[in-house]
């Protein structure tokens, strides 16, 4: 059986989604591995370093994707590479199936076997397979060095003979794995930093982190049995902004991470909340491509109002091509060895496993 990858387009993505390593791995699987010219040069993986783990090097999109068993992808390509795929070809990635129904049903009408690895079910047999997570994790790291990078003040206190400098106050949305990983990043430069969200057990797991968790008085626990964020009640919202608002005046840098599976993201950090920070306080939007979780977020703008900076990025991961690229190839491959039957060397869709009828999108 042949794994095929195509190169993406890199304008919007630079992680590649088989590395040297993991293609070795495939290969003593039993498989033939396949790749597009290039594939990797932009990663520092010249064609050598795939070819000789027994990788092939096709010059031809067409002839790559038509040969291929299972293609593996960050997303879905394009109309002009799809179709080309046939009748029971499978393909991998993160296709984003609310907001791509429309598409992938077209192509599902033609017997093609998507899974989509952003529905991956939260089980602990599953954790080596999280994209989300792992990916999350990179991004919560890089949106507090981003926006720490252009906030003109120090992090850490600072005492000098010439005075004390103030260690920064950050606030970080959403105390998921983006979140968490915000919060301990923050911590670790020298900040003082606060967390909120709507998941009760988040408390715990912030303070473990020596973030401090503000809590909405009275509030419930707003979370699904998948262990994801879900919507909140007008109440609980109403005096969340009321606790945020006053929060927010004394605080320098806000990291914003809260998003909810298959909805647009919720707008918490509102325009009057804006109004009342200080001058030269930076606000990040890791929600920017789902609608934000702050007023004003333009995707790959920084946006100055009130003097306080917003700013969201498209795709945060590529400032972090080499190492996202690193931990999404280990998901997939252990994603496919759970598909691949070693004893027959045959895929096996099996619709009772969990997290192969989780996926496959129908």
């Amino acid at each position: 059986m042949k794994i095929g990858s195509v190169f993406e387009d890199q304008i919007f993505e630079k992680r590649i989604s088989i590395t040297p390593d993991i293609a070795k791995k495939y290969i003593n699987l039993g498989f033939e591995v396949q790749i597009s010219e290039n594939y990797g040069d932009h990663l520092g993986f010249v064609s050598s370093d795939f070819t000789d783990q027994g990788v092939s090097v096709v010059s031809d999109t067409k002839t790559l994707i038509d040969s291929s068993d299972i293609l593996i992808q960050m997303g879905l390509l394009d109309d002009d590479k799809l179709k080309f795929l046939k009748s029971d070809q499978i393909y991998i990635g993160v296709l984003n199936p609310h907001n791509n129904k429309e598409k992938l049903e077209s192509y599902i009408n033609k017997k093609i076997n998507f899974f989509s690895l952003d529905l991956l079910p939260r089980i602990t047999r599953a954790q080596s397979m999280d994209i989300l997570s792992s990916q999350a994790n990179l991004a919560g790291y890089k949106a507090v060095i981003e926006s720490f990078s252009i906030f003109e003040k120090a992090i850490p206190m600072m005492m000098t003979a010439a005075g004390t400098i103030p260690a920064a106050k950050v606030l970080v949305v959403g105390a998921g794995v983006a979140g968490l990983q915000a919060i301990a990043t923050a911590k670790r430069m020298g900040a003082i930093v606060y967390a909120t969200d709507v998941r009760m057990a988040s408390k715990e797991q912030v303070e473990s982190l020596g973030g401090k968790f503000l809590t909405v008085e009275g509030s419930e626990n707003l979370e699904t049995e998948g262990g994801y964020a879900k919507e909140a009640s007008e109440d609980f919202k109403k005096k969340q902004e009321e606790l945020l608002e006053e929060t927010l005046k004394n605080i320098d840098i806000v990291v914003c991470t809260a998003l909810i599976p298959g909805k647009k993201a919720p707008l918490i950090i509102k325009e009057n909340m804006i109004k009342g920070m200080k001058n030269g306080s930076v606000i990040y939007d890791l929600a920017a491509t789902q609608g934000g979780n702050s007023a004003f977020t333009e995707i790959d703008k920084i946006i100055l109002k009130n003097g306080v900076k917003i700013l969201g990025e498209k795709n945060i991961l590529n400032k972090l091509p080499s190492s996202s690229s690193n931990l999404y190839a280990k998901n997939v491959f252990n994603f496919v060895s759970n598909l691949y039957d070693k004893d027959n060397k045959k895929i096996k869709i099996n619709l009772e496993d969990e997290i192969i009828g989780k996926t496959i999108i129908k």
